[in-house]
């Protein structure tokens, strides 16, 4: 392969499996030695090591790579950084008890629909309030309580939220087209705008850490107004009530455009990128043909080449 791209990292062992099932349906290659297996996915050599390490090497080796990068984040609250000079830094403690603005974005999972990017000012005197509703990791809640607690915190905390469509995210120049840096970029778009709205006393601006600081500040070097003083913490979920309720409203607003485009297509649109996902793309393909289907998923995801593999026509 030319102008190859070369990722590894380690996998954790609870989601080996998943990993394993994911790739068992592409072309196998002769396992090199203390490999599990090695695979082809199109331009991409994906190995597994008996160590646990992932390899993945070609021209879309960074995109392959991100599924599992981001199933770490969402399954294991873990962070892998790419850049091995960066050095990791210890959490900050809780901030359960202090006035915080916090923002969290969902959807860079997901093959169909938009990437929502929330913030929210919760104050101090509104934390019992969002406990008693029940306010946390939203990967912890189901999606029937999400629309319950966030119909409360839409009409109760100050927020804004930022909803990139598809047709958006395909328009995007290639080079921009990098889930950490779209990501950074509308944190920053939404923290900016939430604070300019009011002279609200926070004492912490706290984001869910998805890249280290450094590259944070790089991703949004060239936007307008810069966020500054971030506080970055993992599983800042379940320690800042600010990033709970930010993840809980997009949450719900991203439910709601999965919905809206249900209706507007007839069927139901499964979330995530799997095979449920891959089976409605083809079915949609057929119906309203490759090129309109830019206005409901982002295209340049893995699944869209699974559409045209020269094997399924």
């Amino acid at each position: 392969m030319n102008n190859n791209k070369y990722i590894v990292f380690k996998i954790s062992d609870n989601l080996k499996e998943k990993f394993i099932n994911y790739y068992l349906k592409y072309p196998a290659r002769k396992t090199p030695p203390y490999a599990v297996f090695q695979v082809i996915n199109y331009d991409t050599i994906i190995t597994l090591y008996e160590s646990g390490k992932v390899m993945f090497q070609g021209l879309s080796a960074d995109i392959e790579a991100s599924i599992w990068i981001e199933q770490e984040r969402i399954v294991n609250k873990r962070i892998i950084s790419l850049d091995k000079k960066e050095k990791k830094k210890e959490s900050p403690k809780v901030f359960y008890d202090t006035d915080t603005i916090g923002s969290d974005e969902v959807g860079t999972g997901d093959y169909f629909g938009p990437i929502v990017v929330t913030a929210t000012f919760v104050a101090k005197d509104k934390i019992p309030y969002l406990k008693t509703l029940g306010v946390r990791d939203s990967k912890k809640i189901t999606d029937s309580k999400i629309k319950e607690i966030a119909k409360e915190l839409i009409k109760n905390i100050p927020y804004v939220t930022y909803i990139l469509d598809n047709s958006a995210y395909n328009n995007l120049p290639e080079e921009d087209r990098n889930l950490n840096k779209i990501k950074a970029i509308l944190h920053n778009k939404v923290l900016t705008t939430l604070i300019k709205k009011d002279n609200y006393p926070y004492k912490k601006i706290i984001i869910d850490q998805f890249v280290y600081p450094k590259k944070f500040y790089e991703y949004i070097k060239d936007s307008k107004e810069q966020i500054k003083n971030v506080t970055f913490i993992t599983k800042a979920e379940d320690q800042a009530l600010s990033v709970g309720a930010a993840a809980i409203i997009s949450r719900y607003i991203f439910l709601k455009e999965i919905k809206k485009m249900s209706q507007e297509l007839g069927m139901d649109i499964p979330l995530g990128a799997g095979i449920e996902v891959d089976k409605t793309a083809r079915i949609l393909k057929d119906k309203i043909g490759l090129e309109n289907l830019k206005k409901y998923v982002k295209f340049d995801y893995k699944n869209t080449l699974k559409l045209t593999d020269v094997q399924d026509k």
